[in-house]
């Protein structure tokens, strides 16, 4: 008897705008096609389950996985698999699990170069950059270069025309909704703190971005 695949949370519609409606699979094709002369590797899929199912093809059995807070992976289930399936060694979890007044050079040490990181980006232009936003700037270093293998999930409304709409899409959109999110969760504000753009990788074969024809996350 085999066990059952858990269902992908059903995602949330968000109401249409200038930064969550969809992008046309032509500008997807151009934003990947932008990418992979800057050596990233990259996906185009359906939806989050395609996505979810694929995460599942690409991260080895039994390797540290760091699953960066994300509303991407929740949504899609992704953060569950890795996390409490016990077919990896979550990061996340051994983080919890240690004591944060005595042992947090060692959490960062452990967040900075996992086996593989898991994640998400606030936007992605059509010239190729990923931008992620962060408040703590947890996933910062493994997305930088520390990680050996990086794993981007983005949905499609993420993609913007440059740099100056990606970081006008994270203050007017990412960070409202960051705010709303970390303030229910966690009992305090968030902030937009720090910032990494990823313009190219050094290394062919280390970053994937799973792109997606749906809207998902912020």
């Amino acid at each position: 008897m085999t066990a059952s695949t858990p269902e992908t949370p059903k995602i949330p519609e968000t109401p249409g705008s200038p930064f969550t409606a969809p992008a046309t699979d032509e500008r997807l094709e151009r934003v990947a096609a932008a990418l992979k002369e800057k050596n990233v590797d990259v996906e185009i899929l359906d939806d989050a389950a395609a996505a979810r199912a694929r995460v599942k093809e690409l991260v080895p059995e039994g390797a540290a996985v760091f699953t960066v807070a994300s509303e991407t992976l929740r949504l899609s289930g992704i953060d569950e698999d890795i996390n409490d399936s016990g077919r990896y060694d979550s990061v996340k979890a051994r983080g919890t699990a240690m004591d944060r007044a005595t042992q947090m050079a060692e959490i960062w040490r452990m967040l900075a170069c996992p086996d593989v990181v898991v994640g998400s980006v606030s936007a992605v232009t059509e010239t190729g950059s990923l931008v992620a936003a962060s408040a703590s700037g947890s996933q910062l270093p493994a997305y930088a270069g520390a990680a050996p293998r990086v794993i981007l999930v983005v949905g499609a409304q993420k993609v913007v025309p440059d740099l100056d709409t990606a970081l006008r899409r994270i203050d007017e959109h990412c960070v409202p909704l960051e705010d709303e999110r970390a303030r229910k969760v966690y009992g305090v504000p968030s902030a937009l703190n720090r910032l990494l753009v990823l313009n190219a990788e050094p290394h062919p074969g280390r970053c994937t971005v799973l792109l997606l024809r749906e809207a998902i996350g912020f």
